[in-house]
């Protein structure tokens, strides 16, 4: 495992989930949401936005309109929606511990790049905003690729980034992440400790790790 992967030469990250944990700031944008559309309506639970995250903001929106048995236009709500996150998106959100110290250790000694299905503006402002935007060589959103786990961002981050598959790894915390990884040929590892451990056990990655300390020993 370790020999196959210290081969790595680029190292792609999803994001939310991954590298950041975004599910507060989300949900209070999602109330937000509800609260300005349908001002009757009770808050959803941060778990239940938890559970709703990791295919862009129109599933994310899609999903909580499901969970009321809503009837407001989907549109409607996701601009509301974007409007609010963007107000609040580094209200809370944080890297996960032990991030930083990684992405340093890792971005000495190989390329970084991140594949979101967050808008691409937003996942460049957050990572900016925690002060690491300047270790990647891309930040790539879902409205600019295909959203994963098409893997075609993965292919087009390959492309620009001069390497072939067996020279990146795709990590992430979803079963999304690791599909995608896998459809373009290259190794995956899964982070345990994010929104979707079970999913992504179930795609069986490459490697699979507890906690974001473990990488750069991982890509050694």
């Amino acid at each position: 495992m370790l020999k196959h992967l210290a081969g790595v030469r680029l190292i792609v990250f999803d994001l939310d989930g991954t590298l950041i944990d975004s599910a507060p700031d989300l949900a209070t944008a999602v109330n937000a949401m509800l609260a300005k559309l349908e001002p009757t309506a009770a808050p959803l639970p941060e778990a239940a936005v938890r559970s709703f995250i990791g295919d862009g903001a129109r599933t994310l929106i899609a999903r909580t309109l499901a969970a009321r048995g809503s009837s407001l236009p989907p549109e409607r709500a996701l601009e509301v929606f974007l409007e609010a996150y963007r107000a609040c998106m580094l209200q809370t959100t944080r890297l996960y511990p032990g991030v930083r110290e990684a992405l340093d250790a890792l971005a000495a000694r190989h390329p970084l790049a991140v594949l979101s299905n967050k808008l691409g503006d937003m996942s460049r402002a957050i990572l900016a905003g925690l002060g690491v935007a300047d270790r990647f060589a891309r930040i790539t959103g879902g409205d600019e690729v295909p959203k994963k786990p098409d893997p075609a961002g993965l292919q087009q981050l390959l492309a620009e980034l001069r390497r072939s598959p067996a020279e990146a790894a795709m990590v992430g915390d979803s079963a999304n992440d690791i599909r995608t990884g896998k459809a373009a040929g290259a190794p995956t590892v899964g982070v345990r400790y994010g929104y979707d451990r079970d999913g992504m056990l179930a795609q069986a990655p490459d490697a699979v790790i507890d906690a974001a300390g473990e990488l750069p020993a991982l890509f050694g």
